[in-house]
């Protein structure tokens, strides 16, 4: 049977991706798989001391829609998609790829995470995503991807994750929900979980750099992964390739999720 699939496989796709720092970002290796496979992109920027670093990443890609974006901000959520529906009237892909906690939450250990912590954790973490699926679905008129990002600390106790540990589990069962919710729209909804990556956010766990090496050496392909490899498998779950496919954490790390 044939799927009837344009070439490339994302043509004409309309694809928000929220959560590009730099060039090293996990969002940025999706947006540029997006971009090769012939969708049109929508990108953020945190705040104007973000901007000068993703503006940039923004043009080169074409990218005609790029807006600030602080979920923790009254009503940029709102001006965003108004914005998108505007410019494009709708939208096919959804990609959340943003999380924070503070520093002394996140290091202090989950027993000594404040309730404050825990809650801006969890709003900027994982409700932020259920809020841009609100906004989202109305515009995936027919049909769409969204896709959280996750960690195998969601699952497993990794040292030194502590409170992103339990958000990142709430973040895919919150994947889950929405796929169930939102499958009647043929929208489909992933936690994608990523393996170790040198990004701006690992950059506040203690210890990554042993993270990485120990990674490195248990991966069943003997190597860490790159952005462009969770790139590429976001942008398969956005294509026909994978339209019977909802409700999934697929884990791109090289096979170390599977490990004892």
């Amino acid at each position: 049977m044939s799927l009837n699939v344009p070439h490339p496989a994302l043509a004409g796709a309309k694809a928000l991706v929220v959560g590009v720092a730099n060039d090293q970002s996990i969002a940025y290796g999706c947006a540029k798989a997006f971009r090769e496979l012939g969708a049109e992109l929508a990108i953020t920027y945190l705040n104007d001391k973000a901007k000068p670093h993703v503006e940039p990443l923004a043009t080169a890609l074409g990218a005609p829609i790029v807006a600030p974006l602080d979920v923790g901000e009254p009503g940029q959520l709102e001006a965003l998609f108004a914005r998108i529906g505007q410019t494009w009237g709708r939208l096919d892909i959804l990609v959340h790829s943003i999380a924070w906690a503070p520093k002394d939450d996140l290091q202090g250990g989950l027993l000594h995470c404040s309730a404050e912590g825990f809650a801006k954790a969890m709003d900027v973490s994982c409700h932020s995503f259920v809020r841009m699926a609100r906004l989202a679905a109305p515009l995936m008129t027919e049909g769409g991807t969204m896709v959280a990002m996750s960690y195998h600390g969601a699952n497993r106790v990794v040292p030194n994750y502590n409170v992103m540990g339990p958000v990142k589990a709430a973040l895919e069962a919150s994947c889950r929900y929405l796929a169930y919710e939102l499958g009647p729209k043929g929208i489909r909804v992933h936690a994608l979980s990523p393996g170790p990556l040198k990004t701006r956010a690992a950059s506040g766990l203690k210890d990554f750099d042993r993270l990485l090496v120990d990674a490195a050496a248990r991966a069943p392909l003997g190597e860490l992964v790159d952005i462009m490899d969770v790139g590429f498998a976001c942008a398969y779950l956005a294509t026909p390739y994978a339209r019977r496919i909802s409700g999934e954490t697929i884990y791109v790390d090289g096979g170390v999720h599977i490990m004892a």
